[in-house]
């Protein structure tokens, strides 16, 4: 004998809430220690490899590179160098890793037109201002540190040789401290490249004279100046806080003692573009080409001031790292409007918080046997979830016996 109810109830559950389909995660390794640091809120500062590959000679490369890291952890940070590694894109090495790489032959300079073939053929690749940039981005590390930045070439304005370096700091939100633009390159012009694509260009000390790499000053002044790594980190809150979509960079002098003559410097630079010109050398072979040919005209005086001013800028990038870390803190601790505010009754639009997003559901009590929440004044925080149950009875009014088998 069949059962069949009469009256069919229409249940009364609260609408679901419907989950945007996230993104498939970014493809990253962290090293075990950045990942501890991430999990514990511990500042880090992304690294970039080409300085490894290509920057400096071994071993100077390799002793140059565990320093910096070195230096960044005495400050209170944690260091995360950045590289693809058989077609995976690592943050942070263990320093065998940076071992392997700095005495690696092939590895390719990986900006971010390289990142996709590079992951995709499994190659290996060392990040340059720009790729690192886009992995420091996926990574959520606002904060990095290199020795200088790419820009505009000399006789750009005819070849049209421009950094990706300078696109990339107009659309990302990191923090870059630098001695500055290579002095290579068109400074002037770089500068203006760089105002173009609302990038936010500040000295670090008392004046606003944006230093060459190799020397303190170029000649060219900026708009703003930080004294200090606190005041850094103040406009990178600023920033975030407006949600602006580009860069900072904060240019860092080389340190006086460590710092070349203009003219010896200058005379070296033109040599060596002069001899690259006639080599045929262009696109991202050239500024590898002219950091060694310098280094060879100079005696070697360029790459220990190269030395220098990148392990300055670890100090100054890991200190700015710290105090960010603090301002976050403080922040996350004096947050306000959290949960609901001013709910007078469950007929008002409700904002509804969930792990994956905010949305705005409109619910009609009429339509549900729900009590009245009374007026409520200041915010209320919402921890956990509430789960609603209903349970029905069928009793023999309700139901109607048939005699027909099925």
């Amino acid at each position: 004998m069949a059962y069949l109810l009469k009256t069919m109830w229409r249940s009364s559950i609260l609408p679901p809430l419907r989950r945007s389909a996230g993104t498939l995660p970014p493809p990253l390794v962290y090293s075990e220690e950045v990942l501890s640091a991430k999990s514990e809120g511990k500042p880090i500062v992304a690294l970039e490899s080409t300085i490894i590959t290509h920057g400096m000679p071994y071993p100077k490369n390799l002793e140059t590179a565990l320093d910096v890291e070195n230096i960044i952890r005495q400050r209170g940070a944690v260091p995360a160098t950045i590289a693809i590694l058989k077609g995976i894109l690592n943050i942070g090495l263990t320093e065998d890793q940076i071992k392997n790489l700095a005495q690696a032959k092939g590895v390719v300079k990986a900006s971010r037109r390289d990142l996709a073939p590079i992951t995709a053929a499994r190659l290996d690749g060392a990040t340059t201002v720009a790729g690192t940039i886009v992995a420091a981005e996926l990574a959520e590390i606002p904060i990095f540190v290199t020795g200088g930045i790419g820009g505009v070439h000399r006789e750009g304005e005819s070849t049209l040789d421009v950094s990706a370096d300078l696109n990339e700091l107009g659309r990302s939100k990191t923090l870059v401290v630098c001695s500055g633009v290579k002095s290579i390159l068109d400074i002037g012009r770089t500068l203006e490249y760089l105002e173009t694509q609302g990038v936010c260009v500040c000295t670090f000390g008392q004046t606003t004279d944006f230093p060459a790499f190799y020397t303190v000053r170029s000649g060219f002044q900026v708009p703003y100046h930080v004294e200090s790594a606190q005041e850094a980190a103040e406009v990178l809150n600023a920033a975030k806080k407006l949600r602006l979509q580009s860069g900072i960079v904060v240019a860092v002098p080389v340190p006086k003692e460590h710092a070349m003559d203009e003219l010896v410097i200058e005379k070296a630079i033109n040599d060596s573009l002069a001899e690259a010109k006639k080599r045929g050398i262009q696109g991202k072979e050239v500024t590898p080409f002219i950091l060694a040919a310098v280094a060879k005209a100079t005696g070697g005086a360029s790459l220990a001031t190269n030395i220098a001013l990148i392990k300055n800028n670890a100090k100054v990038g890991a200190d700015i790292a710290v105090e960010f870390k603090k301002l976050k803190n403080v922040g996350n601790s004096t947050a306000s409007n959290i949960g609901f505010s001013g709910v007078s009754s469950l007929n008002t639009a409700r904002r509804l918080h969930t792990s994956c997003a905010t949305r705005n559901t409109q619910i009609d009590t009429d339509d549900y046997d729900l009590p009245r929440i009374p007026n409520l004044d200041g915010d209320v925080l919402v921890i956990g979830g509430a789960n609603v149950d209903r349970t029905y009875r069928v009793t023999e009014d309700k139901v109607q016996v048939s005699t027909k088998y099925h």
